[in-house]
């Protein structure tokens, strides 16, 4: 199958693109480099050294005796992408250019807009793009379970099923986003959904949880064909965050309380179950929804399993919970559904203690480039606007 992968040089786009080839698919991908960008903006670097990307595709012929088809260009420019997929005809098209990151959209108005313009704007480009070239073509977009929030009630994959005066009907489930950001994945989801309706295009929109890990096995131990792994207030996620932390003896912060409860797997499983949804397209104007996750956690949960794990590979594991920049629920029902991958065959690969190690035993091997940036680990962008010298307070004991 050829594969378009937008957003190729980030941290799920190389690795997709490995996993992808070594099963057998012919890739293609672009980028502009803007994560990049933003993580030197927020003054920080990936814990994992991140080559070039001609080092980086040199490398991957090498592994793959294959070549990624790369092109370097700004998906906001439309004729950029028509070009592309004139080029390649592509027979599906994996969205992961957008900028992913909640605290960098409330920084300012200028960030705000420019998450706003960014996301919707590749979005559509490719949209009418597909239209207008590789109609038959399958659009697998990154959507988040940040969009569903923490609604006092079960949620499941996109759709709740109603009963009017005796006709059933299917209603995307009510949204909730909770940043900038989550608005513009919000945005998104009903744009492909029009799509699909009036051009009889087919997607699958994912709504993924909080990926972490360091690795997949098809890297071999080559460091130029390693994904970047961010740990900065912006673009670290919660356990890559906590791991990082672990590593240079920073103390763990879950945020306020600490219940906030999400959905989280292993970047090894991630990789599996995009391909799932990737070899296993919708039919024509079909718009489908995907929960993608393992398992749901409390964050002080995790906080503790990183503690335990860091411990047994002797380092010393602090936690201690911080004031909550962000305005959210710290405690709240939360039961989302996850079958569709499942009945496709997804199976988790580890327990998430297992991934933990793995992840720490690599990032011990850098621990200079955490510790040369580890005051991008403090959290100073407030939802509320202002600006404040965050807090520390240890609530391990509750």
């Amino acid at each position: 199958m050829r594969v378009f992968i937008a957003g190729v040089d980030g941290y799920l786009g190389w690795t997709l693109g490995m996993y992808l080839t070594a099963r057998g698919h012919e890739v293609a991908g672009a980028d502009a480099y803007l994560r990049r960008d933003w993580v030197a903006e927020m003054g920080s670097q990936s814990a994992l050294p991140i080559r070039r990307m001609t080092e980086r595709l040199e490398a991957f012929r090498d592994r793959f005796e294959t070549n990624l088809d790369f092109r370097r260009g700004d998906l906001m420019d439309y004729n950029f992408v028509l070009n592309l997929f004139r080029s390649f005809q592509p027979e599906a098209i994996v969205h992961l250019a957008e900028m992913p990151s909640a605290p960098y959209s409330m920084i300012d108005v200028h960030h705000c807009v420019f998450t706003q313009t960014n996301n919707l704007v590749t979005t559509l480009n490719m949209l009418h793009a597909m239209r207008d070239v590789c109609p038959y073509a399958h659009m697998v977009k990154l959507g988040t379970m940040g969009e569903y929030g923490t609604p006092n009630i079960d949620i499941p994959e996109g759709f709740f099923e109603i009963d009017y005066r005796g006709r059933k009907d299917y209603l995307p489930f009510p949204r909730q986003a909770g940043s900038w950001y989550h608005q513009t994945k919000v945005h998104d989801s009903h744009n492909i959904m029009m799509a699909c309706k009036f051009w009889g295009l087919r997607s699958t929109d994912i709504m993924q949880g909080v990926v972490f890990g360091t690795r997949i096995d098809e890297m071999g131990d080559d460091e130029r064909l390693f994904t970047r792994l961010d740990f900065d207030q912006c673009f670290g996620t919660v356990i890559n965050r906590y791991c990082c932390m672990a590593v240079i003896g920073h103390p763990l912060s879950p945020f306020g309380k600490g219940h906030q409860r999400r959905g989280f797997l292993p970047l090894r499983d991630s990789m599996q179950c995009l391909t799932l949804a990737i070899e296993n397209p919708p039919e024509r104007g079909e718009y489908r929804v995907f929960n993608q996750f393992e398992e749901v956690y409390d964050i002080t949960e995790l906080a503790q399993k990183v503690k335990n794990v860091g411990e047994s590979l002797g380092l010393e594991v602090e936690v201690r919970n911080t004031e909550n920049p962000r305005i959210e629920m710290e405690e709240h029902y939360y039961n989302p559904d996850h079958q569709h991958l499942l009945d496709l065959g997804y199976t988790p690969t580890h327990d998430i203690e297992a991934e933990m190690k793995i992840m720490i035993r690599d990032l011990i091997k850098y621990r200079g480039r955490i510790e040369a940036r580890r005051y991008a680990l403090v959290p100073d962008i407030r939802w509320d606007g202002s600006i404040r010298k965050v807090q520390f307070f240890n609530m391990s004991k509750q």
